[in-house]
């Protein structure tokens, strides 16, 4: 490729509003190009990044023996319908009617049609086990796109689908994803990423892991245990608290506390330790009147994944009004009669005594409650937040908290889709069952905001052989001399004859400082300059962009030299 020629800008500042590093650096390589809110072009780096990226996943879904298939981006509201999921799912997905009038939508994933296309051409047992994928564009209206390529509205995504007959079956193949997922990551470069256990969502079933990319700036927050190697996403994870001290156990009593609302405020007006509380956080309901109650401890979070499966709702933020009878910053257990509610009480309140709650009415708070005596719920749940500091599940050491972007997942999701689709394989005796699905996923475009992200210094890009759009990026100096030009242009087309995706920087009237700053931002594996004095000496300078090694070789060893480091770098990765 020629340097002069390729479409997009490389500049020194990426745009004010742009503020993570893999978002900058992207945009200042000149690799994504914004169209609108989460909407971006690639160009052809960024392009062939993705290329290269789809390869190596098609690879190890190949070796696991998936089939790489095709599913419309468009899909009729029936297909959705099916499956129960027309209704639940949101604004996320975007729903329009074609010239007919028919109802229509936008794959946003592709369980529907999976199914639909295993339904109408599988008919026996004897065709399970199998797994089918594709590579694909999917649209999701995301409210909160962020960071480039990290979360954006229109994305590719490879999505496979495997059917089986029994879920020890399952199992097994789940496991081959396991490994196949951990060879993907490892091979198109990326080093901080580790599977945790994580909630299903709204693809369903049971077991899920999330594969994540451990940095500051991951929306995530995962739980781990260096001890034991206990790991978990915040949404599921589990801890085991220290005791406290709730003091001598008294009766009951209303205090005035005025304006003091807040778990803060309320606990410097009684002179009380947060824990010593009881917090209510107030959920709506999407699409009931329904609300949910959840009395917490007032040091702890509510996990809203955990709520959700414990109430079996999809709670959404609550907006206080005058009809819930709920007196915002002063609810509490004791007394509390709220119609269309669901209350729930987490585990941090079994056994809770002389706590402060809310009296239901403004300004007054209860001091002294005894929740077994005073409440007497009926069970509890889980449903806080992991700490970090809490002791490990497994093995009772510490855990402590990272972030981490998602990159890719992978569920058991059981029968959800093919009994609500109504999907069934004749068995050995000839009786309809029906098929046990697992679902895995990666985005290509978070993979490229990823490996940006972790793969850098603060010249630009550092990108991995396997990825790399080009893997060796030629500098002439003064490439207006004629020896300069001949040798580069010569060393150009050797290269591309041996199949090595290769640029060179070949304008004119650009500085050697430019050249170097380019290509240090562009983040190809190897650099190779040409230079009149090089020349002289009949050498070639070769710098690692990972290490900044700098090797003067000779000109009629430089293409074996590049192979040979080119090469070590692939066998990094293998």
């Amino acid at each position: 490729m020629l340097l002069s020629k390729l479409v997009g800008e490389r500049v020194k500042e990426a745009p004010s509003d742009v503020t993570i590093l893999s978002h900058v650096l992207l945009a200042r390589a000149g690799y994504i190009k914004p169209v609108a809110n989460g909407i971006y072009s690639l160009t052809s780096p960024a392009q062939l990044m993705a290329l290269n990226i789809e390869n190596i996943i098609r690879d190890e879904m190949n070796k696991i023996d998936g089939q790489e298939v095709k599913f419309p981006v468009v899909m009729p509201r029936e297909l959705w319908e099916s499956s129960g999921r027309y209704y639940s799912i949101g604004s996320e997905m975007v729903r329009f009617k074609d010239r007919g009038g028919k109802d229509m939508l936008l794959g946003m994933t592709h369980e529907e049609a999976a199914v639909h296309m295993a339904k109408n051409t599988v008919s026996s047992y004897n065709q399970l086990p199998f797994m089918i994928y594709q590579i694909q564009t999917k649209f999701r209206d995301e409210p909160r796109c962020r960071g480039g390529l990290i979360r954006v509205r229109e994305f590719t995504m490879k999505d496979a689908y495997s059917f089986h007959m029994t879920q020890e079956d399952l199992e097994k193949y789940y496991a081959r994803a396991y490994d196949a997922y951990m060879n993907i990551f490892r091979r198109i470069g990326l080093k901080r990423f580790i599977a945790v256990k994580s909630d299903s969502g709204m693809m369903g079933g049971n077991v899920a892991h999330e594969f994540m990319l451990l940095t500051d700036v991951g929306e995530d927050t995962l739980v781990l245990c260096d001890e034991c190697g206990y790991k978990s996403n915040m949404e599921v994870a589990t801890g085991v608290r220290e005791d406290v001290d709730f003091g001598e156990d008294k009766p009951m009593k209303e205090v005035f506390t005025g304006d003091a609302k807040e778990i803060s405020a309320v606990c410097d007006y009684l002179k009380a330790k947060p824990y010593q509380t009881i917090k209510a956080v107030v959920y709506a309901v999407k699409g009931e009147k329904t609300i949910v109650v959840a009395f917490i401890r007032g040091d702890l979070e509510v996990n809203e994944a955990k709520l959700k499966k414990t109430v079996q709702k999809n709670v959404v933020p609550w907006e206080a009004d005058g009809e819930s009878g709920l007196v915002a910053g002063n609810i509490g257990p004791v007394g509390l009669d709220v119609k269309d509610a669901v209350v729930v009480f987490d585990k941090s309140l079994e056994g809770a005594y002389n706590m402060i709650a809310g009296a239901n009415k403004a300004e007054y708070h209860i001091e002294g409650v005894n929740v077994a005596r005073d409440v007497g719920p009926e069970k509890y749940a889980d449903i806080a937040k992991v700490s970090a500091g809490d002791k490990c599940p497994v093995c009772g050491k510490p855990l402590h908290l990272e972030n981490g972007i998602e990159i890719g997942n992978i569920f058991q999701l059981g029968t959800k889709y093919t009994k609500s689709m109504g999907m069934t394989v004749l068995n050995e005796k000839g009786e309809a069952v029906t098929p046990i699905m697992g679902c895995y996923g990666i985005g290509v475009g978070r993979a490229i905001a990823s490996i940006a992200q972790e793969s850098n210094d603060k010249a630009g890009l550092i990108l991995p052989v396997t990825v790399a759009p080009y893997k060796v990026h030629i500098c002439p100096l003064r490439i207006d001399d004629s020896a300069v030009r001949e040798k580069a242009f010569a060393l150009y087309d050797a290269l591309k004859a041996q199949g090595v995706s290769v640029i060179i920087d070949d304008r004119e009237n650009v500085s050697n400082g430019v050249k170097f700053a380019d290509a240090d931002l562009m983040g190809m594996p190897l650099r190779v300059v040409v230079s009149p004095r090089g020349l002289a000496a009949n050498e070639v300078e070769i710098t690692d962009r990972k290490t900044l090694a700098t090797e003067k070789v000779s000109y009629d060893d430089a293409i074996k030299y590049i192979f040979r480091t080119l090469e070590k770098k692939y066998e990094e990765l293998r």
